[in-house]
């Protein structure tokens, strides 16, 4: 095998190993959020959500400064641990990188298609085999 599939390889093993471990950690953060705050407003997802973006910012500036993080980590921390945490953190970056190039109706356009077509899709998946 030549160096790139080698080097394909590995970065799959990174990012499916980072994606089990944020998996496990949104899954955790969620039981913990129903046992401590209940169950009457999903605290679980908001939680994920919103430690998910702080910290793809925060890898995001390490990355770019070469702060305590080499970009070789990236697939294994921000699209392995933090994809598998939440991808919302995902579409949070994307934004921001619109808002930084100053494309803004881009990135308004890009905000309201995700929610408004992400709550489409979602109810066009439940009411087809709910009825």
């Amino acid at each position: 095998m030549d160096d790139v599939g080698v080097k394909i390889k590995m970065i799959l093993i990174m990012v499916a190993l980072g994606g089990a471990v944020g998996s496990i950690l949104r899954y955790l953060t969620s039981v913990w959020a129903v046992q401590y705050l209940g169950s009457a407003f999903p605290y679980g997802t908001l939680i994920v959500n919103v430690i998910g973006s702080f910290f793809i910012g925060l890898v995001l500036a390490m990355l770019e400064t070469n702060i305590l993080v080499s970009p070789h980590w990236r697939p294994l921390i921000m699209v392995g641990i933090l994809g598998g945490f939440t991808t919302f953190s995902s579409f949070s970056l994307d934004t921001l990188n619109l808002l930084i190039q100053a494309q803004y109706l881009k990135a308004g356009l890009y905000l309201l298609l995700n929610v408004v077509l992400g709550l489409i899709a979602v109810s066009i998946g439940y009411f087809m085999l709910k009825h």
